[in-house]
């Protein structure tokens, strides 16, 4: 009988990649789910609340969940304390920029607009971590950009400014995954969460201090999302808020997890299934579904998300992914 080595199918990824991958997947799935929730709490409370009450839901998670996972407390111990603190900037610009882009964006089109960030970090690899990427993969990074282009439709007059945040949002996520890459050789996962938990604690309660009470509150829904009153919340809201921040412990973690054990030129595509859920939400919960239009930037994003991964496995490309998991698993 043939090793069980042996029946893998040649496509399939190993080790440390299908970890990527998996994790990847697992953390947008999260991620996606926790938009549709803000999205829906975003008329009633001020973002800076629910990012407030998400970060210290979720860092109670990471510390009596994933922390002991990985080895206890000694974790928190770091020689890069600048690093997690730029990390933590660049997820809070992310988050801030993405959540008030949903005030007024459909939640499929902000998620769709949003993914140029896997393609950003595909570029981003080449010149910050030294990654190889050929030339049909670059190919395929331009098709998809050229999906997003679609999907924002400057110049005409579907295009919305406030398209421009989830933008802003993705160049942020991008230099954040590169950041994590850095760190993963030498910091675990839940090292890596905990410290943006605590970035977005800080300044979640900065902002609350200086404008929860409300005075700022002009009549903009998407200055109004961050300037609105502090409120205490409904009961039926606070489920919400709590699985918001169950969400974000999951989602952050497994983020961290994928680009940590992986190359990041191979994890980044598979964010895409981002996309089919976040329209999925919307639909459900909205009715918004993607036109025409939509639907050609979508096919084309998620098309050359899809041949990077036949580049990367059926190919067999041998790359740095490839190797041992980190000694410090």
């Amino acid at each position: 009988m043939s090793e069980p080595s042996t029946l893998r199918p040649a496509w399939l990824p190993r080790g440390p990649a299908l970890i990527g991958i998996v994790c990847a997947m697992g953390a947008v799935t999260a991620f996606t789910v926790q938009d549709m929730a803000v999205k829906w709490l975003s008329e009633s409370y001020p973002l800076h609340q629910l990012t407030l009450t998400r970060a210290v839901i979720a860092m109670v998670i990471i510390v009596a969940i994933f922390m002991p996972l990985e080895g206890g407390w000694s974790n928190l111990r770091t020689r890069r304390p600048g690093m997690h603190l730029l990390r933590g900037f660049a997820v809070v610009i992310a988050n801030m920029c993405f959540f008030t882009g949903l005030v007024t964006l459909p939640l499929g089109e902000a998620t769709a607009i949003f993914f140029v960030a896997p393609l950003l970090i595909t570029a981003l690899s080449v010149v910050f971590l030294g990654e190889q990427v050929g030339p049909r993969r670059w190919a395929a990074v331009l098709v998809g950009l050229a999906g997003v282009v679609v999907m924002m439709r400057p110049g005409t007059g579907a295009f919305q400014l406030a398209a421009l945040l989830p933008l802003c949002a993705a160049l942020a996520y991008a230099c954040l995954q590169i950041m994590t890459r850095k760190l993963g050789m030498a910091e675990k996962a839940s090292t890596m969460s905990f410290y943006i938990q605590v970035v977005f604690i800080t300044v979640s309660t900065a902002i609350g201090l200086s404008v929860g009470d409300g005075r700022y509150v002009s009549g903009d829904p998407h200055l109004d999302f961050l300037l609105r009153a502090w409120r205490w919340p409904e009961v039926s809201d606070l489920g919400l808020m709590l699985a918001i921040g169950a969400l974000s412990a999951i989602g952050s973690y497994l983020v961290s997890q994928a680009y940590r054990v992986a190359e990041a030129a191979l994890v980044a595509p598979f964010e895409y299934v981002a996309i089919p859920m976040a329209v999925f939400w919307s639909a459900l919960v909205w009715g918004d579904w993607p036109d025409a239009v939509a639907w050609s930037g979508i096919a084309l994003i998620g098309g050359a998300g899809l041949y990077v991964f036949y580049r990367e496995t059926v190919r067999g490309r041998r790359n740095a992914l490839e190797r041992p998991m980190p000694r410090n698993r």
